[in-house]
């Protein structure tokens, strides 16, 4: 990949993380404990598509740092190091980076685009929830009502807003997929054909 390849990806990148910043913000709906309905997760996963997984989770990763700095008061409800530790790497972190991994479960894409697109942004998602599911459990099942499983308590918290965002970021890409796969991929691999026929 040459430099000017290098330098597009990442000015993509950064205007994806700007408009996923943007949408963070506009919550459709806001959880008690954190968490929220909105339309962030689709940049991201839109940049997996285009320029593929290590570009995609890279973006993710940075996203989730600046999401991480932004509800830095979040974290620091969580009593020790540790905990605080395991809250950046499951809530901010490691549940953004997922995200850009869309590409590569998106079965079946060469066939059906948009069934790929959809697929592929149904296991992200569900990845994005076990991220959240498994810290609901380790870091905030102190927060279950008592007497009520803490595993339970975590996938009715956490399903009640992931299920609508991984719907939201599915229906979308499947429509990008129909209306403008060109969108889902990288301007590089659009021009290499006519550059390989000079």
């Amino acid at each position: 990949m040459n430099t000017s390849s290098k330098t597009r990806i990442m000015v993509e990148g950064a205007m994806l993380i700007a408009l996923a910043t943007v949408l963070s913000f506009l919550k459709f709906g806001d959880m008690p404990f954190g968490g929220s309905i909105t339309l962030e997760m689709i940049p991201l996963v839109v940049m997996g598509f285009r320029n593929g997984a290590k570009w995609g989770v890279f973006t993710g990763f940075v996203h989730g740092l600046l999401q991480m700095i932004i509800g830095f008061s979040n974290v620091m409800y969580c009593a020790t190091l540790a905990a605080q530790l395991g809250c950046i790497l499951l809530d901010y972190l490691l549940a953004f980076s997922v995200l850009g991994l869309g590409m590569v479960f998106a079965f079946g894409y060469k066939k059906n685009k948009v069934v790929g697109a959809v697929c592929g942004s149904v296991i992200v998602g569900a990845l994005r929830f076990l991220c959240s599911f498994i810290s609901g459990i380790v870091l905030w099942g102190s927060y279950a009502p008592e007497g009520m499983n803490v595993a339970l308590y975590s996938l009715i918290y956490n399903g009640s807003y992931m299920l609508a965002d991984t719907v939201i970021v599915a229906v979308a890409m499947g429509v990008l997929a129909a209306v403008a796969p060109k969108l889902l991929v990288s301007q590089d691999a659009v021009s290499k054909p006519a550059t390989s026929q000079n």
